[in-house]
């Protein structure tokens, strides 16, 4: 197993925007760089049913059901869909000010739990992934997977808190100006809409 290989193919893998990330950038810009970090840590705790399935089952996951493949999927799709549209046809901008009081901690990990927890191709991603780093003869294989899916799990969470605290840090930019903010919002909210179509479509 060449460990920096792993290690440098997961860190752009996580790089990559994909919903965590804007679910993490999003709550930094709105809610401050604090909160960020609890939507940083649900969106990583959202990958651990993924993993655990993907190791435990990994010689029968591609007999798995299409049926239930397709009812998580068109959840997941659905529950973004909802997030995406309540932010681009909301009648109020977003309140800066008041933004804190909106959302408690455990609000903002269960949003990001869900986010990943309803998105079936994650289980599919590490079930393709790690075996590429590990040797399928190995006694340990099961505890070297699991070793590789924490490893990938805690970069996940290091890049989602920096991107958080820098969109804490760019929230300035944003308070000033209420045209920036309905853009952000709307901004935002299509891209989430985009992710929804994208998994609905198996894209």
């Amino acid at each position: 197993m060449n460990t920096y290989i792993f290690l440098t193919t997961s860190l752009i893998i996580i790089l990559i925007p994909g919903t965590g990330v804007i679910y993490t950038i999003s709550t930094g810009i709105v809610e401050g760089r604090r909160k960020s970090l609890f939507a940083a840590a649900g969106c990583t705790l959202g990958i651990v049913p993924h993993l655990f399935i993907s190791i435990a089952l990994s010689s029968l996951l591609m007999q798995m059901s299409n049926t239930v493949f397709t009812v998580i999927r068109l959840s997941g799709a659905g529950y973004l869909l909802y997030l995406g549209a309540g932010m681009v046809f909301a009648k109020n901008k977003i309140d800066f000010g008041q933004a804190a009081l909106k959302h408690s901690a455990a609000a903002i990990i269960w949003r990001g739990i869900l986010i990943n927890l309803l998105n079936p191709k994650l289980t599919l991603f590490f079930f393709s992934f790690l075996p590429q780093y590990l040797n399928s003869g190995s006694k340990n294989y099961v505890q070297q997977s699991f070793l590789l899916g924490l490893t990938f799990m805690l970069l996940t969470l290091i890049v989602f808190i920096c991107y958080g605290v820098l969109a804490g840090t760019a929230k300035a930019l944003f308070v000033s100006s209420p045209k920036r903010v309905g853009i952000l919002q709307k901004c935002l909210g299509v891209i989430f809409i985009g992710f929804a179509i994208k998994l609905a479509l198996n894209l």
